[in-house]
């Protein structure tokens, strides 16, 4: 079995990152009622003996689960958050030896977090990452969790990816990113993105873009919950969480939104963490949806639509799922499936399905999903046995589609706003090593983006030729 170690960062990443180990509890605890320690918790948790102070050796591989530690490592330059996790139940979940932070914060400035915190925290970062994986018996991946409007978030993740790449350059770099809303109380969360951006472009194997502006689906689900049938609760005193169950409390909107990218942590690990007739290594993700390089950002899709493991929801038949699947009102980023270009696809089900019923629904929906001429079987699917907690059966879509150049477009637009009137420019060239060429090239890299997925559109509706057949000459 395989191993994955989360990094998240900033304070979007670490509460994202709550929200996931949380949840993953839940679903485990949901599971495995006999409390052994099984190669499903392996995945992403370490068995540790408590009692032993020898820190280095106290992993125990097998049998009843003592105490469970995440593959984790936690990293922000302000300790509110973090501080409020090892206050909370989550508590006996990370220990030190996981934990990067300090006071100041970057204060919403790329530059700060990516030149001036990185460079200072780049040995921290490397040793307890090595650390974590060390305790790895077979490291897959690294997923990055971080947000692009802030400066630790943007500035630092983006400079942890690039040190991920450097120490680990054989280990799938999965990076889920919060994309600002145009609204956004950071004024300079578009330079924060933009420069973001180009390095994930460079440094990411795959990248799962999620706007604050799809919290409009939150709205959705509350209505939902109100008319839906009651789902399985989970029993919160449990062999693997303690008698106060996860994150408690009224939910806010950001935790609903949190919640929503935990469960699509969830379900994309799913085939690493349980059983199924067909499951899909992580590093298959980036071998068959990414095409090109540079292009591998995946657009997500989840349904149902849920925030926490025992929403109530109205059940969903299957067929109505996979169509759900491809609506706008569906996907975690602001954009319309219907009109553009799919190089590739991924289907990760869950639950009683069957391969017949994945099939069929491909061969329902293809018609109407418009692939690349060089890629018509650009499908990739997984079928995980274990139904997330409260349902039936579940689809998380993860669409490598031209889709997301309007988006990239408007980030663009918003960038070029406050850049033309040299806005709040002072602000990242008085950090040392920060020059106005960053910007230009950030810029350069994006328009290269968008270019790249324009020049793919505009073969929509062109079919390949068919291929001469070869004649032997006599």
């Amino acid at each position: 079995m395989t191993q994955s170690i989360i990094v998240q960062v900033g304070q979007c990443g670490n509460q994202v990152g709550c929200r996931f180990w949380d949840l993953a509890l839940r679903e485990h605890a949901y599971v495995n009622t006999k409390g052994i320690y099984d190669e499903a918790l392996s995945s992403f948790f370490r068995n540790v003996d408590t009692r032993r102070s020898d820190g280095e050796n106290n992993d125990i591989t097998s049998g009843k689960i003592r105490s469970l530690r995440a593959r984790a490592v936690l990293i922000d330059m302000e300790e509110g958050v973090v501080n409020e996790i090892l206050q909370g139940p989550l508590r006996d979940v990370f220990d030190s030896t996981q934990l990067i932070t300090d006071v100041s914060g970057s204060g919403n400035n790329w530059a700060v977090g990516h030149k001036v915190y990185g460079p200072a925290c780049r040995e921290q970062v490397v040793e307890k990452v090595r650390q974590a994986a060390e305790r790895c018996d077979s490291l897959q991946s690294f997923f990055l969790i971080h947000s692009m409007g802030g400066g630790t978030g943007s500035g630092l993740g983006t400079y942890v990816l690039s040190l991920l790449e450097d120490e680990f350059p054989e280990v799938c770099r999965i990076v889920t990113s919060v994309y600002p809303s145009a609204e956004d109380d950071v004024i300079t969360s578009p330079y924060n993105s933009l420069l973001a951006m180009r390095e994930l472009t460079e440094h990411a194997d795959c990248v799962l873009p999620v706007e604050n502006q799809a919290l409009e689906i939150v709205n959705k689900i509350q209505r939902m919950a109100h008319c839906g049938k009651p789902g399985h609760v989970i029993r919160k005193d449990t062999t693997l969480i303690s008698g106060q169950g996860g994150v408690g409390g009224t939910e806010k909107a950001f935790d609903a939104m949190n919640n929503i990218v935990a469960n699509l942590l969830l379900n994309l690990t799913s085939s690493a963490r349980f059983e199924g007739s067909l499951n899909m290594d992580l590093n298959e993700i980036a071998m068959n949806l990414v095409p090109f390089p540079r292009l591998h950002y995946l657009v997500s899709s989840l349904t149902p639509l849920y925030t926490l493991s025992d929403v109530n929801i109205p059940i969903r038949r299957l067929d109505q799922m996979f169509t759900d699947a491809f609506s706008k009102d569906h996907q975690l980023i602001q954009a319309d499936p219907k009109h553009s270009l799919y190089l590739a696809c991924a289907l990760v089900v869950r639950g009683n399905v069957q391969v017949s019923d994945l099939r069929r629904n491909i061969e329902r929906l293809k018609p109407s999903l418009p692939f690349v001429s060089w890629n018509q079987e650009g499908w990739k699917t997984s079928l995980c046995s274990v139904p997330p907690v409260g349902h039936t059966h579940s689809l998380l879509a993860l669409a490598n589609s031209t889709c997301v150049r309007p988006t990239f477009m408007e980030l663009r637009n918003r960038f070029m706003k406050l850049y033309k009137k040299k806005a709040h420019l002072h602000h990242y060239l008085h950090v040392e090593g920060m020059e106005p060429s960053c910007f230009t090239e950030a810029v350069s890299s994006l328009s290269s983006l968008i270019e790249e997925y324009g020049q793919l559109e505009s073969t929509k509706g062109q079919l390949r030729a068919d291929t001469p057949r070869l004649h032997v000459a006599m």
